[in-house]
């Protein structure tokens, strides 16, 4: 059997889909439905489909030896030039099946990089794929890259009779190595240039491919960026300005979409595309509702988040695609699921003022609203408020002035309590909420405060003795046995 060529992109190959289920495997509607969106979104011209039911995979071929013979005859009566699985192979898996059937085999992983590869535009994207490319193809190399062979290096880098494989292999690794060096300063940069933006509260989309993460950023931003209905169609992040109703602007950014088995070197490649969401203050999770797997494709994008060290980082669950469900009970079952989740349709606009509602008030989670009276010429305090903070109003005497702010609590207690004073903000017709402990806090100070200033002001206002208790004072020392009376 001649070599395969397995350089070459899968566009407009006529490709066989073939998954093998095992007994742990969780399968709703059609199991091959998400990889023939895959292989479509890769170029390929779907021709015959091929699923199987194991115990266990057959550590030969995966799929068992009759399968096999089926999946040959699959290839020859459609003429196919590739197979692809919902499984991922080992190198020698792949090897046993190449040689059976003749043709091109990919796995799931191999799938996914490959889209990565077409859909990457800026050249941080395209060094990630490459890396990924690179490391996941690595344990499968066997004379891949002998183009490579052509690159010179130095004295004593090729040993006698050293093999083309292990000279292709080394130069594989030192590309490796490169590629690591570049992202590592990509990096850096990208989180000293997110961490900059500090001003302002950031929110970040996170969520399964196809969500409609971008078709909702567009609607919250008029951002335009691309909004297709296919699978991984955003690999770069983009941040637009998102002027929130009842809060201000904040930083709204769509990252890439996740998948159910994302591959590990995909997320270690991205990581400074997903910069972004590591320091969100808040995470926007969108999924599609109107997925029979819905519940599947939540459970992934957290295993996603697990991965990348974020789990914990407080994430608002956003049910789009509503109006495509036409059994409401349906959306009623994944509500009581999730209680808290905002439902939506980005497509028609639908509860997305709820939406931004619900935002304004996770964001204020860990804010104060507060009242600070210092001397009119605390420029520098004025400075700090206006950059860590929002100044709503500022009213003035002929010494002091009073701001009204909203502040992050960890900022607050940064500022000095010897020339400020400090005390809850209470509208006209609001309370405050003594159930929150910081406002309980700054509200027992501010009472104390005034107790004490009363208690000065009583002390400054006791009033001279009349004539009628001078004349009782001279009695009462006249009598020095009389009881004394205790106020």
């Amino acid at each position: 059997m001649h070599e395969l060529d397995r350089s070459q992109s899968v566009h407009s190959e006529a490709a066989i889909l073939v998954r093998v289920t095992l007994e742990d495997d969780r399968v709703l509607g059609d199991p091959l439905e998400e990889l023939q969106g895959l292989a479509e979104t890769a170029g390929a011209e779907v021709v015959g489909r091929l699923v199987q039911r194991r115990g266990k995979p057959d550590m030969t071929t995966y799929l068992g030896k009759g399968k096999v013979e089926e999946l040959k005859f699959l290839v020859d009566a459609h003429d196919a030039d590739l197979v692809v699985f919902d499984n991922d192979l080992s190198p020698a898996q792949i090897r046993n099946l190449e040689r059976a059937l003749e043709v091109k085999v990919l796995d799931r992983t191999e799938l996914i990089l490959d889209i990565f590869a077409t859909h990457a535009q800026t050249f941080e994207s395209r060094l990630a794929v490459e890396l990924a490319q690179l490391e996941y193809s690595l344990p499968r190399l066997k004379r891949m890259w002998t183009h490579l062979s052509r690159i010179k290096h130095g004295v004593g880098m090729r040993g006698p009779g050293e093999k083309q494989l292990e000279e292709d292999r080394r130069l594989v690794e030192k590309r490796i190595s490169d590629l690591k060096r570049e992202l590592k300063t990509i990096e850096d940069r990208k989180e000293r240039q997110v961490s900059g933006r500090r001003s302002h509260r950031t929110v970040s989309l996170v969520g399964y491919t196809n969500a409609g993460k971008s078709t909702l950023m567009n609607q919250l931003t008029d951002a335009k960026v691309l909004a297709e209905d296919k699978l991984f169609a955003t690999l770069d992040t983009r941040t637009r300005r998102w002027q929130l109703p009842n809060w201000g602007p904040v930083l709204l950014s769509d990252t890439v979409g996740f998948i159910r088995d994302l591959p590990h070197a995909l997320i270690a490649s991205f990581k400074a595309t997903l910069e972004e969401a590591r320091q969100a203050d808040l995470l926007l999770h969108v999924a599609d509702a109107s997925n029979p797997a819905v519940y599947d494709q939540i459970a992934a994008v957290y295993l996603v988040l697990k991965e990348m060290g974020i789990e914990e980082k407080d994430t608002l669950l956003v049910l789009n695609k509503i109006d495509q469900i036409e059994n409401l009970q349906r959306l009623d079952g994944i509500l009581n699921r999730y209680p808290n989740a905002v439902p939506i349709s980005a497509f028609t606009g639908l509860g997305l003022e709820r939406l931004a509602g619900q935002v304004s008030d996770a964001l204020s989670r860990g804010f104060v609203e507060v009242e600070i009276e210092t001397a009119i010429d605390n420029g520098k305090l004025l400075a700090y408020l206006a950059e860590h903070g929002e100044v709503f109003s500022r009213r003035f005497d002929d010494t002091h002035m009073v701001i009204h702010c909203r502040l992050p609590e960890k900022n607050l207690g940064r500022i000095d309590p010897k020339t400020v004073v400090v005390r809850p903000y209470v509208s006209d017709d609001a309370e405050v909420e003594e159930d929150d402990p910081v406002l309980a806090e700054l509200l027992a100070a501010e009472r104390a405060r005034a107790v004490t200033n009363e208690d000065a002001a009583a002390e400054d206002a006791v009033p001279q003795d009349t004539a009628e208790d001078v004349m009782t004072d001279e009695a009462d020392a006249a009598n020095p046995d009389q009881d004394e009376h205790v106020a």
